[in-house]
């Protein structure tokens, strides 16, 4: 497994720096394609496999899965390359992608379920006919 598309969970908790800095605002402000950090962090007290996710601001967006940590946190540790990208987010999970051995990750093209949905002209708006003032 070279690349794969990852969870980032817990956006939705705050961060323990001095600011408080804020998990899901920092995931809204990453643009799809900004490059993200991984850092394994061992002194996590509710999982020593946790692998925290760093946006291009070096604001945390949370962790990955626990199903996923574990696997990429050895790799990590391994000193394997990995290069990874925000992808999008979508309710209360992130997501991004990581590319393991060298080279940029690609994004899966958008599937049709995942696209805006078109706007119609038709958006439910009908503003009243113009008329006398009323109330004079």
């Amino acid at each position: 497994m070279d690349e794969l598309t990852l969870a980032v969970v817990g956006i939705d908790f705050p961060n323990e720096d001095k600011a408080r800095s804020n998990r899901r605002f920092e995931a809204m402000a990453s643009a799809i394609g900004d490059p993200v950090t991984l850092r394994p962090d061992p002194r996590n007290r509710h999982d020593p496999q946790a692998v925290a996710v760093f946006s291009q601001r070096d604001v945390q967006l949370g962790y990955l899965s626990a199903e996923r940590a574990s696997m990429i946190g050895a790799r990590l540790r391994r000193g394997e390359e990995a290069v990874a990208i925000y992808q999008g987010l979508k309710g209360s999970v992130a997501y991004i992608r990581v590319r393991f051995g060298g080279g940029a990750p690609t994004l899966p093209p958008v599937r049709a379920d995942d696209a805006p949905a078109p706007v119609s002209p038709d958006d439910g708006f009908y503003p009243d006919p113009d008329g006398p003032e009323w109330g004079a």
